[in-house]
């Protein structure tokens, strides 16, 4: 290092000196610290490492400059411990169950790429379960896993992706994020309140019912429970201060949630207008020489219906309880929270007349050629443009883009299992097995109606179950000597009752589990105790009410 000093007068200190230093040296900058010069003032910008001696220039003290060693390496940051993305254990899980079923030898009449394929969507499904990655995430390695094994073409694998159901539940939570940022739904939350607020209880079933009402107008549940009631429990929570976010999501969000999903599998069985895979069935069973009129399917759903609708929330307030169950103060402060509202603002009118549009397009959209996405993006146009919402803010909506990307996934390999002959195959092999049975009608028709029931686990979507299983099913039930219009309409309405299992299994699913309220252990456990329910009462209740009736 080379030093250069020029010593110079303090100006008006005729006894100290300043020194300005120069330092020069082939080393990287590093950071220093001035010593003083003798006679007590501190050394102006001269660099100096470390404290040192004055040393006498002639007759004029200077500053020596030393460098310090400790400083010249500056220490190194701690690096973060590496970590994981994943839950390393549950990911290994899914994928040993995959390998496994993979390379086991599979029945005659099942094709290497069915098997395959089988074998990639139980791993997803696993994974899904456990959720050792967020579920966008897990659908996407599933969808790549089949890609890289060549069981499924780019093509094939995104294929879902061009349906209307995940698209509609998509643009569904959009239309929910207007719904509250607007107002609207605080406000029609704070009236339900205070109209039925003085339990949980009440409150639950207000929802029930009117989603209930409007369900043989509405041909989609996805649109009615996913653009209509999923928006309003969701502000009705958040009213009640119930917020995953927050911690509180069992105050009454889970409760709520829980139950306004599960219901909707119950009014959609009930008409043939409430969900739109009800026609296919009933064209199956046109084809297969029984005809079902809409009354017919109506009369039949409505006892089974109204006791499901009465029982589910009665059932879930005790296996499924919420923190708060009464709340007799909340009608009066739900009102002074209207009065604090005040009159419509500008912008809850305009997602009020939204909605409306919406909703008139379900319900008479389908004679002018209108789907239910296109009605859809009528009303997310009108916020939109209206600036109710934005596109940055649908844009930063995660759980709708998770949602759209795991739920396509999940219909794009079901529907190819069905396509690569795996589903049919299943179909006939339990034909053959309950046709073997020898048993009485009775008998076979509870084995037919379990064994359908219950392979919904491999199905994303009820029209794809019906459209696979329903006309064998009814073939071998009517085989077995179980009479046409008992077999025809339990199996159509229960098309429905089954989507109560999965998060996947029918369009009303989706948007409840994705608020975030409910653990998918805890829906997947009471969508199952529920579906034993269902089941005791239609097979139960329900063929005595058709037996009275003259079903059969």
């Amino acid at each position: 290092m080379a030093t250069a000093c020029k010593m110079t007068r303090a100006t008006g200190l005729p006894s100290m000196t300043r020194s300005v230093c120069a330092v020069r040296s082939v080393a990287p900058a590093l950071p220093f610290r001035a010593s003083r010069v003798a006679g007590g003032t501190p050394a102006s910008p001269c660099p100096v490492i470390g404290v040192a001696k004055p040393a006498v220039c002639g007759r004029k003290p200077v500053v020596r400059v030393m460098a310090n060693a400790a400083s010249a390496q500056p220490a190194k940051p701690a690096q973060p411990a590496f970590k994981w993305g994943a839950n390393m254990r549950d990911l290994g899980i899914s994928v040993a169950i995959g390998l496994a079923l993979w390379f086991s030898p599979h029945p005659a009449g099942v094709s290497d790429k069915a098997w395959h394929l089988l074998a990639v969507f139980v791993s997803t499904i696993v994974a899904i379960i456990t959720t050792p990655l967020p579920l966008g995430a897990v659908a996407i390695l599933g969808l790549g896993a089949a890609m890289l094994t060549k069981v499924l073409t780019f093509a094939e694998a995104f294929s879902a992706f061009a349906s209307e159901i995940p698209w509609l539940i998509a643009i569904a939570y959009f239309l929910a994020g207007g719904f509250i940022k607007s107002g609207l739904g605080n406000r029609i939350a704070y009236g339900i309140v205070a109209a039925f607020g003085k339990t949980t209880l009440g409150l639950t079933y207000s929802l029930v019912f009117a989603e209930a009402l409007l369900s043989p107008a509405i041909p989609s549940v996805a649109a009615r429970a996913g653009g209509i009631f999923f928006p309003l429990a969701k502000a009705l929570c958040l009213a009640c201060g119930s917020d995953p976010e927050k911690g509180t999501a069992k105050k009454i969000g889970a409760y709520l949630m829980t139950t306004c999903f599960q219901t909707t599998t119950v009014s959609s069985a009930m008409f043939i207008t409430a969900m739109a895979a009800n026609p296919l069935a009933v064209n199956l069973a046109s084809s297969a020489g029984v005809n079902i009129s809409w009354g017919t399917w109506a009369l039949a759903g409505l006892v089974p219906g109204l006791i499901c609708l009465i029982s589910v929330p009665l059932i879930l307030y005790v296996l499924y309880p919420p923190e708060v169950k009464d709340t007799p103060d909340a009608p009066a402060a739900a009102k002074k929270e209207l009065e604090k509202l005040g009159p419509l603002s500008l912008n809850e009118k305009i997602t009020a007349g939204a909605f409306m549009v919406t909703v008139a397009l379900w319900i008479f959209g389908g004679s002018l050629g209108i789907n239910a996405v296109a009605a859809a993006t009528v009303g997310l146009a009108i916020l939109l443009i209206t600036g109710v919402t934005s596109w940055k803010e649908c844009l930063a909506n995660g759980p709708a883009w998770d949602t759209l990307t795991w739920f396509a996934a999940l219909i794009a390999m079901a529907a190819y299992l069905n396509k690569f002959g795996f589903i049919p195959w299943f179909s006939d092999s339990v034909v053959k097995v309950v046709g073997a049975m020898g048993l009485e009608w009775q008998g076979a028709f509870a084995i037919v109606v379990l064994l359908y029931f219950y392979s919904h686990y491999f199905f994303a979507s009820g029209a794809a179950h019906i459209g696979a299983m329903y006309t064998a099913f009814l073939a071998v039930a009517t085989a077995c000597g179980t009479p046409a219009m008992l077999a025809a309409v339990a199996l159509g309405q229960l098309s429905n009752l089954m989507g109560c299992l999965t998060t996947y299994g029918i369009g009303s699913a989706p948007p409840y589990f994705g608020a975030g309220y409910v653990p998918q252990a805890d829906w997947l456990k009471f969508g199952f105790i529920l579906s034993v329910f269902y089941l005791s009462v239609w097979m139960g209740v329900g063929t005595a009410w058709w037996k009275a009736i003259g079903l059969w």
